[in-house]
Order: structure tokens, then sequence, then C-alpha cells
């Protein structure tokens, strides 16, 4: 399938044929539903804890006498129900990820790059490279264009000067293409790919 080629300032080049075993796939909102699970569950810290009665520093005698103060009996002042005791059943260090088959994360990829060329939202580009590399500049081509939630997905390695002009504009993200992701292509409205990026993921989700 054919899909025109443009510069950065979106203006026609050339062309290119795309795979349609990676860019025609069908809507998976199942499919793509998984992946980001997977996604945010593998992100999450899991570095939360509490303090177990062996974690918490104090004395380990007993507080008082088993009997004659008219007090209820009590073992340590470590114990949970003292100010500054141990947490019972609090949460612990632990990993959130879980597995996911490598076949249903690159069917994931495929159907995020299909529906966003489907709805007219995928654009191929030549190249990264600005003129000048300046912020001003992008931000006139952004306006020039309408894009207002853009994911840049280069080669092996993103063009420097177009990242260093890419920091200070909110909504824009760029990426190498070992980096493309569901998570991210979903949370933007636009993508962006490099001619070399298109052909790092036809090679990498054939």
């Amino acid at each position: 399938m054919k899909q025109k080629i443009k510069d950065i300032h979106n203006n026609a080049v050339g062309e290119i044929d795309l795979l349609e075993g990676i860019f025609a796939q069908e809507a998976r909102p199942d499919i793509l539903h998984r992946v980001v699970r997977w996604q945010q569950a593998k992100a999450r810290s899991g570095n939360h804890q509490t303090k177990t009665i062996s974690m918490v520093q104090g004395a380990t005698r007993k507080p008082f006498r088993q009997k004659g103060t008219g007090r209820a009996r009590q073992g340590t002042i470590r114990a949970p129900q003292h100010r500054g005791g141990a947490v019972v059943f609090g949460p612990q260090v632990r990993e959130h990820a879980f597995d996911l088959p490598k076949k249903v994360r690159k069917l994931g990829l495929k159907v995020a790059l299909s529906s966003k060329l489907t709805d007219g939202n995928l654009i191929i580009v030549e190249s990264l490279q600005l003129k000048d590399a300046k912020t001003k500049e992008l931000r006139e081509v952004m306006k020039k264009n309408n894009w207002e939630s853009v994911l840049f997905i280069d080669g092996e390695k993103v063009d420097e000067g177009f990242a260093r002009a890419s920091q200070n504009i909110v909504g824009i993200d760029v990426l190498p293409q070992q980096g493309a992701n569901v998570y991210s292509i979903l949370q933007h409205k636009t993508l962006i790919l490099t001619k070399d990026a298109v052909h790092h993921l036809e090679a990498r989700l054939k």
C-alpha cells in the first residue's frame, strides 16, 4: 500500500510502499487494552513499604508486668496498637509486572500503527532535520499544520538538532524507533514516522 512521504514542513516529496501486514491490521481494542495494561504494570515502581514488627526500632522488653496494673496486657512497645509501632499487612516492595506473549505485544504495535493510518493521523517524513534546529522554527511548523499532540519516531538515533528544538514544546514527544510503543502512540493524536523508522519497524514486526 502506497503512502506519501513528506518533508518536515508537510510537503509531499515522494512515496513509500507500506507492508499491509503491519499497517493494515483490523481494529482490536482488546489487544490494545492488554498491551497498555502490561506497559503500565511494568512501569509501576512497587517500592512502597511499611515496617513490620521486626523492622521497628524499640526495646524488646515487656513494657510492664502482666497482671495487677489494671491495664490490658502488652508484650512489646513495637506492636501495631502502639504509636510508632508496626503496620499489619501493609504494602511491601514487590514487582507489579506480568508476562504478556511476544506475539500479542507485536500485534498490539501493529494495531496501533494501523489505527493511526486508518484515522489519517499517520505522517511519514523523509527525516526530522530542521534548517536551523531552533524551537521557534519547530513551533511555526506545528502551528502551520495544526499539530498539537505529536509523537515523532526517528530511526536508530533521534536527530540531535530536532531533539533540542522539541525539548521545550508542550505536546511533543520524540523517540528512536526501538522505543516505539503502544501506550505512547495512543497518547498522541498525530504519529510522525521517518522513512528510516518505517524500515526498522517493518523489520522488527515481520
